[in-house]
């Protein structure tokens, strides 16, 4: 008889295969596509063979011709960058982890089906859990159970950790999702430095903004990361936020890192699908006239 969590799993994991079947694994492949060639091995040369292939070291040290082979390098390595802090985790009704593993599964499965390599890192102020990339349904299944039910053991958030130990893991070039609220700062240099190299790409996981007619009035909050009380006006924390959503999407694009902003409870899939086809070459029909 299945447990609640096995029950839990596999609603979503059909509530994300079927979009990911019909829509989002044909725009993700069209984005991540693979990164070009790879070298095989070395043959003798036949007729017809391209002799821009020659292998000229091999073909002078045996004194027969010999042709360089490649075959395509479609394999990706995919890296899924998780916040489990506890502003992450401890939002109202759950719904803000919900919307991160919900998120988080549609790529997982979506790279699966495109036989690539997924692997997950869970952090807070520290690495709490690290999967490395694999492929099958079984590990996606793996990953999927650890973003609805671990529980990390610490409660505050350090990214500049978290992307330096991915700089340590990550040998090849790999696309990785950063999946945060982005309540801490002091990550720019070690993002900038990883962007350049792979293919980053963040997910803003956002709370519901207040409507502005009721943005107003004291109201008593607890930090979740750091259990402190504290009163704020409802107003100023409303256009606090949004300066702070303003300066996360000039560093994003200074550092070269695709940005998506992800309300709670938000369609999911189609967040993912319009931030896809964002990231599609551009094309334009020119006109006469």
């Amino acid at each position: 008889m299945l447990t609640e969590l096995e029950n839990r799993l596999n609603l979503l994991e059909l509530k994300c295969r079927h979009p990911v079947e019909h829509l989002l694994a044909g725009e993700y492949r069209s984005v991540f596509h693979g990164r070009g060639i790879e070298f095989e091995d070395i043959r003798p040369y036949q007729a017809g063979d391209d002799v821009r292939a020659m292998d000229w070291k091999i073909t002078a040290r045996t004194g027969e011709p010999h042709i360089k082979r490649f075959i395509e390098e479609r394999e990706q390595f995919i890296y899924l960058l998780v916040d489990v802090s506890a502003s992450m985790l401890h939002g109202t009704d759950g719904n803000k982890r919900k919307t991160m593993a919900e998120v988080s599964a549609l790529i997982t499965l979506a790279a699966i089906k495109n036989q690539d390599r997924v692997g997950l890192i869970m952090f807070s102020d520290k690495i709490e859990q690290v999967i490395p990339p694999a492929k099958g349904r079984n590990h996606a299944m793996r990953i999927m159970d650890q973003l609805m039910n671990f529980q990390p053991t610490s409660k505050g958030t350090n990214l500049t950790e978290m992307l330096s130990r991915f700089g340590q893991i990550a040998h090849k070039q790999s696309v990785a999702f950063v999946v945060s609220d982005f309540l801490t700062e002091d990550y720019l240099s070690e993002l900038q430095t990883l962007a350049f190299r792979h293919d980053i790409n963040a997910i803003h996981i956002t709370e519901k903004q207040l409507d502005p007619t009721d943005a107003a009035g004291l109201v008593r909050i607890a930090d979740a990361e750091s259990d402190e009380l504290s009163i704020i006006d409802a107003k100023a924390e409303r256009d606090h936020s949004t300066m702070n959503q303003q300066q996360l999407r000039q560093t994003m694009m200074e550092s070269r890192v695709n940005l998506l902003d992800l309300e709670v409870g938000s369609n999911c899939v189609e967040a993912l699908s319009g931030f896809f086809q964002s990231r599609l070459p551009q094309t334009t029909n020119e006109t006469g006239g």
